[in-house]
């Protein structure tokens, strides 16, 4: 299906406007992480884990609106941690929208109900809940009954009170086909949950389960069995079709590491969202001293069963933006 026709047409006019000005590398979408803390321990995530002190920290506001404008890009995903635990979030959405900014605030949403009213609706605003799996398979991954429940109540209030609602969906090596199927159809068909993002999981270093995450085979034929006998046109996906035909396997693409960067309690951090190499002070620094040609696959083994949409999507959308015929098929999703 695409991003929404608001997104499209902010996302079209920012890349020209990089095009004319032969910037090489520049963020689409800037991911900030304004604290670590959760109130949930998911078994993929590792973020918990920091010290006590760190999980204390919350990123002031105004240290947030002069990392996104540093930055320049034209979208921001507030993700953590639990964003809903900092005091200010709805502060710093609001900042952040009356800059023009398109924000997608990431939760669990098991907090949603409680800080609900202090967020207007938003043509830029959509919250991003996480939902990996239905009841059974949710609950398991994020460690804790009852969140599959919490999150999907959650949904239905934040959609009666007029906001867009998207969700992401990671899927592991122990996700069948089927399971992809059921949980997408859930949502788009019973919830109707406005877009959906999907995302093959990542090793990340610190995740209590290390045995789950999926090979570079491995996803594309699970998602290849999904997304057959058209029920990917069907499905609101907040892809590029580009992107979707990476999961499948037709097509295949380098990471752009560089178009989602990501910034945190500890700075810009190198050279991903899913990797710490260090930390820059300035994104400045992050793109003029980060060495971006040693990573990806077969050049780092860390890289070598990524599929994130965090590194691909981006190339995905560029490679739309660059051919006619992409973009088209990109509005007509055929």
């Amino acid at each position: 299906m695409g991003l929404p026709l608001n997104l499209t047409v902010k996302m079209g006019g920012y890349l020209l406007k990089q095009k004319l000005l032969r910037r090489e590398k520049f963020p689409l979408i800037v991911e900030v992480e304004p604290l670590f803390a959760c109130n949930l321990k998911c078994n993929g995530c590792g973020k918990i884990q920091h010290p006590a002190g760190v999980l204390k920290q919350r990123m002031p506001v105004q240290q947030v609106i002069g990392a996104v404008e540093e930055c320049g890009a034209p979208m921001v995903s507030l993700a953590g941690g639990e964003p809903l635990m900092h005091p200010q979030i709805h502060l710093m959405t609001r900042e952040l929208l009356d800059r023009g900014k398109f924000v997608v605030l990431c939760t669990n949403a098991v907090l949603l109900p409680k800080h609900l009213h202090k967020f207007t609706p938003h043509r830029n605003f959509a919250w991003m809940v996480h939902i990996d799996g239905l009841r059974e398979r949710h609950d398991e991954s994020v460690s804790k009954e009852g969140v599959f429940d919490d999150a999907i109540e959650a949904i239905r209030q934040a959609k009666a009170a007029g906001f867009a609602v998207y969700t992401n969906s990671t899927f592991f090596n122990n996700d069948s086909p089927q399971d992809v199927i059921e949980v997408l159809d859930y949502l788009n068909d019973e919830l109707k949950v406005d877009r959906m993002e999907i995302s093959p999981g990542y090793a990340y270093e610190k995740a209590p389960d290390q045995e789950r995450f999926l090979g570079v085979e491995q996803t594309r034929q699970l998602f290849r069995k999904a997304f057959s006998e058209g029920r990917r046109r069907k499905w609101r996906l907040n892809h590029s079709e580009l992107y979707l035909d990476f999961l499948e396997g037709r097509t295949d693409f380098e990471c752009t590491p560089w178009a989602i960067p990501s910034y945190s309690l500890f700075g810009w951090q190198r050279p991903c969202y899913l990797m710490s190499d260090g930390y820059a002070a300035t994104y400045k620094e992050l793109l003029e001293t980060t060495e971006w040609d040693k990573y990806g696959r077969g050049r780092d083994p860390r890289c070598d069963n990524c599929m994130a949409h965090c590194g691909y999507e981006p190339t995905a959308v560029l490679a739309t933006m660059g051919s006619l015929k992409e973009s088209l098929r990109a509005v007509t999703g055929r």
